[in-house]
């Protein structure tokens, strides 16, 4: 088992539902508990994963990515991390990022943590912005989402798997995007 997806954190259910308007709303109510917990450490917080795009069907757990001036500083904050409804994981398996989760029988949150200026930042959001501009290719990650969820017999693992492939693919493509839109926008 992969330290990304250990049991301790296991999902109990790998179930993909219609997209839920809700989820925005979730993303903000969150957010703003973030903010009030993290005070000054915190940038800035991004809803990434599918639950941040339009009409894609999804696990029903909205992801978030704080970008933090220290993520040191949120090692010191675990005490209040946990009070707060969270559980801590530390890196989890991707250096430089602090992985929190909410819900315990129910996952609701998966929230990531990276200090700004970290390149996994820029991969999450390229990825997300791609997938929210170009419809058929999300249209196929939904596809195979369901896909692999129907197949995997509620593994996460070989949920994750399944997709791998074609998430690493489109991330270099993502990346690629952005960085032309980028280009365009500074006139080079």
């Amino acid at each position: 088992m992969s330290l990304l997806h250990s049991k301790n954190v296991r999902h109990k259910h790998v179930v993909i539902v219609d997209y839920d308007e809700r989820w925005v709303e979730s993303f903000q109510q969150e957010s703003e508990n973030l903010k009030k917990m993290l005070g000054a450490i915190l940038i800035e917080a991004h809803h990434i994963g599918s639950t941040s795009v339009k009409g894609l069907a999804a696990k029903p757990v909205v992801d978030i990515l704080l970008e933090v001036s220290s993520v040191v500083e949120i090692d010191n904050l675990q005490a209040a991390i946990k009070n707060s409804g969270y559980q801590y994981w530390g890196e989890y398996g991707i250096t430089g990022r602090r992985y929190l989760t909410k819900g315990t029988e129910r996952r609701t949150h998966h929230i990531h943590s990276y200090e700004a200026g970290n390149k996994e930042i820029d991969r999450h959001l390229a990825y997300r912005d791609y997938l929210r501009t170009h419809p058929t290719v999300a249209a196929e990650y939904e596809s195979l989402k369901r896909r692999v969820a129907s197949q995997c017999n509620h593994d996460i693992e070989k949920y994750c798997a399944g997709k791998d492939a074609f998430i690493k693919h489109h991330e270099q493509l993502a990346l690629k995007y952005a960085a032309t839109l980028k280009s365009k926008s500074s006139g080079e």
